[in-house]
């Protein structure tokens, strides 16, 4: 990472003031507050480009390459330049050339879609793709024993074949918020975060029960085995899959490009989202400490921080809703070289108020500087990914989700 001068950017919100007023978060009854909305109506966007300037990089172009998904969720790049994309629904999608084929691929498993983080969630390719064409896939089980699942098939290029389920979780995740994200780390072992514990009260309990996979991020082999060195191998009061313990809901993961730490992105309440460095055996705290809110007003937890768990590297007050995760590494945008990129939903519980949080960091991971980008979409922004050209691929959380690709604008 380089050295800059530090700066404050004040972030750009579609909306109102409003939006610093009220904190963000996934709805988890009927009787809370439901998301807000400026009347702003929503901007459809279609197939083209946009031209906007930013405060590092003045020029970008924000490609729209499809706006025919539904709610998709999770992108990977093939070696041959396609794109895989999930749906929510079930579907497994291709774009090739920029183009979506209307045809989702088959072999995908039944999937049970109950709520926003629920349903077929990521797709990542195995580290040896090339040689062995295998992939795998996150998503919560149908019935009502739901779980998540960890699954592996092979891709002939139209259709998944071989497939077989790895991994599923222990407990009982919620069953409206139970999001998972896929990272290989260098040494081959895959990082999978299990959500499902959004409340302060009994749900939220599972994050600091070593008995369940809820509220953890789990560290396996790519047979969805637990590696010997994972942290509590051989303690009988915890799982051996975990690597860490009291998260919330973990929606994005990434490896720091200097130092090869994991970082993840955390959903909280009514603020509270948090950038942790995730490290083995730690607990995150959550709910037992919390900046943020139940959604109906009241504190989470009357402290932030306590002995023996660990604070949160980054914070959002309110909150942005986050999803998705990735460091800057490549040479086309070089003012943003080292930056860390997190997608927003909402601000402030605010509807129309998603965009990308762009936070700057100094050589040693501290926040200097945080930068709002594509708030003029008023689009709720689900993944955010650096592609093998250097390029940022981003997908939008929408019944007519689309695709974009930031480019340089010179």
């Amino acid at each position: 990472m380089r050295g800059r001068i530090p700066f404050v950017v004040r972030a750009i919100v579609i909306g109102t003031a409003a939006a610093a007023c009220v904190a963000a978060g996934a709805p988890t009854s009927a009787q809370e507050p439901r998301p807000r909305w400026d009347g702003v109506p929503p901007i459809r966007l279609s197939e083209g480009e946009l031209r906007l300037h930013t405060a590092d990089e003045p020029d970008i172009v924000v490609r729209v390459l499809t706006t025919q998904l539904s709610h998709p969720w999770s992108l990977a790049f093939l070696p041959g330049g396609e794109l895989l994309v999930t749906e929510r629904a079930g579907r497994l999608r291709v774009i090739r050339d920029g183009v979506l084929d209307p045809t989702p691929i088959a072999g995908v498993p039944e999937v049970s879609q109950a709520g926003t983080f629920t349903g077929l969630l990521e797709v990542a390719l195995h580290p040896r793709f090339v040689e062995n064409r295998q992939l795998y896939l996150t998503y919560r089980t149908p019935g009502p024993d739901a779980r998540v699942a960890l699954a592996r098939a092979r891709f002939d290029g139209r259709a998944l074949t071989d497939f077989r389920v790895l991994f599923q979780s222990e407990g009982d995740p919620f069953t409206t918020s139970s999001g998972s994200r896929l990272l290989f780390a260098p040494d081959g072992t895959l990082f999978m975060p299990v959500g499902g514990a959004p409340n302060a009260g009994d749900n939220g309990a599972r994050a600091q029960d070593p008995t369940t996979h809820s509220g953890k991020i789990l560290r396996l082999r790519d047979d969805g085995t637990a590696p010997a060195d994972n942290p509590f191998v051989g303690e009988r009061a915890y799982l051996p899959e975990i690597f860490s313990l009291g998260h919330r809901n973990p929606m994005g993961l990434a490896l720091h490009p200097v130092t090869g730490e994991l970082w993840a992105v955390e959903h909280g309440a009514q603020g509270g989202d948090e950038v942790n460095v995730v490290q083995a055996g730690r607990n995150y705290g959550w709910p037992l400490v919390s900046l943020g809110r139940e959604y109906a007003g009241a504190r989470i937890s009357d402290r932030w921080w306590r002995e023996g768990m660990e604070p949160p590297t980054i914070a959002w007050l309110p909150s942005i809703a986050p999803s998705g995760l990735m460091f800057y590494t490549g040479d086309r945008f070089p003012g943003w070289t080292g930056d860390l990129f997190v997608g927003a939903m909402m601000v402030g519980r605010v509807e129309r108020t998603g965009h990308i949080e762009r936070v700057v960091l100094n050589d040693r991971g501290e926040e200097i500087g945080r930068e709002a980008i594509l708030s003029e979409l008023r689009q709720r922004i689900r993944d955010v990914r650096q592609g093998p050209d250097g390029l940022i691929y981003v997908l939008t959380d929408e019944d007519e989700g689309a695709l974009l690709r930031i480019e340089p604008g010179r």
